[in-house]
């Protein structure tokens, strides 16, 4: 935990994000939903009836700036604690000298940088205060709050989400950084608007990104006196890859693959391919999206192509032969066959449909005529008793019932005219046919 003063001067040699960091909302850039005028972020900070929040959003969208902000135009006290070394000791400490300070009228705002690295304990020492309003509480995270943040403490928070920037806005505060005079001190600097919109478009949507790139492409910029200039070939060796936002245990993982699923199943090829190679660019353990990729040709495709199962299959075996970098092309070529392939949920329904009979007649008696009567006590039991053997008729088929009476007539497979499934439709129908007949 650390107290700050929100009216120190800057230091000189502090990085550019800091220097640069707005003072007021109406030096803030971008989160228009919810900071325009009249929105209500912006209408509850005004109006100063600000309660305990969480700010959810990506890095570098302002979610510490606003915090101060905040603190600045409520003239709270400003607590800052950082999961590393807060103990629950020193959290009750300063949460009871919070209290006290309320008593004789001072406000104390506490922020919460990375509120998901926090333990359950460590979050609920925060919990009483927050509940008796003895703090506002400001919990900042990149994950997601209903997974990450305790339900009793979310609860009690609003939760505002914060957005990438875009472009223009970071073009914007990049304008805004050259023109603020703790930006670059006495240093003239010379750079594009070509140039800083190739910067801005760098940042994907992360301010810190871009003005931490803007910082080193001045400081490798052609100097001349107390003038430098920025190139463009200069500021290329700076910006020639991305940072590539995937968290392998994070919602990100989960929000990527469930793309690369439903692009598959829409026969889109092309975001097929384009999510699987966010997954492999993010570093995903290539076994992991085979193994997506055989549950899917189960339950999307099934019998209206059953070589899809073995061309997943395939796939896996050759990711484990191989290894990345190796294996991506049979991962692309295992997603562009299935986003190809004939599409039918058939097997995957009728899996739920008697999951779902199932757990509701699980202990029901499997029929006589079907249970195996290895003794004599179980033959004379009736055991296998009118048992139809289906190979020793014409048509391999009998008039055996072989359901429960309480599931008796239920259909589970319903299969689609799609690819090679029409086939196996018109094998049921027949078989159906032959029952009606034969019962008839």
């Amino acid at each position: 935990m650390k107290q700050e003063s929100l009216f120190a001067n800057q230091v000189d040699n502090t990085p550019l994000a800091s220097r640069v960091r707005p003072q007021t909302l109406a030096q803030f850039v971008g989160q228009d939903h919810l900071l325009g005028p009249g929105k209500i972020l912006r209408e509850i900070i005004e109006n100063d009836q600000v309660s305990s929040m969480i700010f959810w959003g990506p890095p570098g969208v302002g979610k510490t700036t606003l915090a101060e902000i905040i603190a600045r135009t409520t003239k709270s006290n400003f607590l800052s604690f950082s999961a590393v070394d807060s103990s629950i000791s020193k959290i009750k400490k300063i949460m009871q000298q919070a209290e006290l300070d309320r008593e004789i009228g001072q406000q104390t705002m506490v922020f919460v940088d990375e509120i998901h690295r926090f333990n359950k304990a460590q979050q609920d020492a925060f919990l009483p205060y927050v509940e008796r309003g003895s703090i506002i509480l400001i919990g900042a995270t990149t994950e997601n709050p209903s997974f990450e943040v305790n339900s009793a403490l979310l609860s009690r928070c609003k939760v505002f989400v914060l957005k990438a920037l875009t472009t223009a806005a970071i073009s914007q505060l990049l304008q805004n950084a050259l023109t603020n005079p703790a930006g670059f001190l006495k240093q003239h600097v010379k750079i594009g608007a070509a140039e800083l919109h190739s910067i801005a478009n760098f940042a994907d949507g992360d301010a810190r990104m871009a003005l931490n790139t803007l910082e080193m492409a001045v400081l490798n910029g052609e100097k001349n006196g107390s003038e430098i200039t920025v190139t463009t070939s200069s500021l290329a060796q700076l910006i020639t890859r991305k940072f590539v936002l995937y968290d392998k245990n994070g919602e990100e993982h989960y929000n990527i693959i469930s793309a690369l699923h439903k692009s598959m199943r829409n026969s889109d090829v092309d975001a097929s391919i384009y999510w699987l190679l966010r997954m492999l660019e993010g570093g995903e353990d290539p076994l992991y999206i085979a193994r997506r990729i055989v549950r899917f040709a189960a339950e999307d495709i099934g019998l209206a192509d059953t070589n899809a199962l073995n061309v997943a299959i395939n796939v896996f075996q050759a990711c484990q032969f191989l290894g990345m970098p190796e294996c991506d092309v049979h991962l692309v070529e295992a997603v562009t066959y299935m986003a190809l392939a004939p599409k039918s949920n058939a097997v995957y329904a009728a899996k739920n449909a008697a999951a779902k009979d199932v757990k509701q007649t699980a202990n029901d008696p499997v029929p006589l005529q079907i249970r195996n009567a290895p003794t004599k006590l179980m033959k004379d039991l009736g055991y296998g008793k009118d048992y139809e053997y289906a190979h020793a008729t014409k048509d391999k088929l009998t008039t055996m019932d072989t359901m429960p009476e309480s599931v008796a007539g239920h259909e589970y497979y319903l299969p689609t005219i799609e690819g090679q499934e029409v086939r196996f439709k018109a094998r049921l129908e027949q078989i159906k046919e032959w029952h009606r007949a034969h019962q008839e």
